[in-house]
């Protein structure tokens, strides 16, 4: 039977359905939002490629509200999900991740990495984003724009976004330098995140805003901060998987992005 969480200030409501008990150490967090066969087949390829035991992590969906069926017994079961998070309450991207940071802190999870439910990110570089904060960082950002990073098919828009607008806005509002700021596949340390001088569990971060905002804050802070090389590979064809289409979500990102390198999201 699902566990309902309510009335935690920061937290939207959501359910927890818990499948098994807490075996790792980190938490890797899979938002999804009817991503249909592409989570379907994400979660199966995870059960392939990933040793959770190696890893010593759980795999946590954070749903964002499906209503597509796509996550099943029988393909949670292939992955070896610890748990599904379903929100209830308001709120998109930002408050999927104050759901799934909540549930990991309550939890006493070491670290938090997520992955795009979009089938994008090469599974290698969960690893890579565990060993590295397993060695003291307390953010690693994916990169596939350092040696050893590789970008396929990247649409030519979404490169020259990161290049010219997206990372160095953030790095220089983070005073550090990143070469890729919107790849879903990133990590932190609950003790970062547990910091109430960075606070993200707050109603305000709705969007994808709080990527962003954790991009400068962490760092500004002091806590160490590094990039690791991981793949992410759109289509050979058809249509691109994402949420943000049109221009109207364009332009509030390039609002989101510019607010958190100006400090406007740190808490009072």
């Amino acid at each position: 039977m699902a566990e309902t969480v309510a009335g935690t200030p920061g937290v939207p409501e959501y359910e927890i359905s818990a499948r098994s008990p807490k075996c790792g150490r980190a938490l890797v967090g899979v938002p999804v939002l009817n991503e249909g066969e592409r989570i379907r087949e994400q979660l199966r390829r995870m059960g392939r490629e990933l040793d959770l035991e190696q890893l010593d992590a759980d795999v946590v969906i954070a749903d964002g509200g499906s209503t597509d069926g796509a996550l099943t017994d029988d393909v949670l079961d292939q992955a070896g999900v610890r748990a599904v998070l379903t929100k209830r309450g308001p709120g998109r991207m930002s408050a999927q991740l104050r759901m799934l940071f909540h549930w990991a802190i309550e939890q006493g999870y070491d670290h938090v990495v997520t992955i795009d439910g979009n089938g994008k990110d090469g599974l290698p570089g969960i690893g890579r984003v565990l060993g590295a904060l397993r060695n003291g960082f307390d953010f690693v950002q994916g990169s596939r724009y350092i040696a050893g990073g590789v970008a396929v098919n990247t649409p030519r828009s979404r490169h020259l976004g990161v290049k010219l607008v997206h990372a160095p806005v953030l790095s220089l509002g983070a005073r550090h330098r990143y070469t890729d700021t919107t790849n879903g596949l990133r990590g932190w340390s609950t003790r970062a995140l547990a910091d109430p001088r960075v606070a993200p569990l707050r109603d305000e971060f709705v969007g994808y805003e709080l990527h962003y905002y954790l991009t400068v804050r962490i760092p500004r802070l002091g806590y160490r901060v590094t990039e690791v090389p991981v793949t992410r590979a759109y289509p050979d064809e058809g249509r691109t998987p994402t949420k943000i289409t049109g221009l109207k979500p364009k332009v509030a990102i390039v609002g989101e992005v510019l607010k958190a390198a100006a400090g406007r999201y740190e808490p009072s």
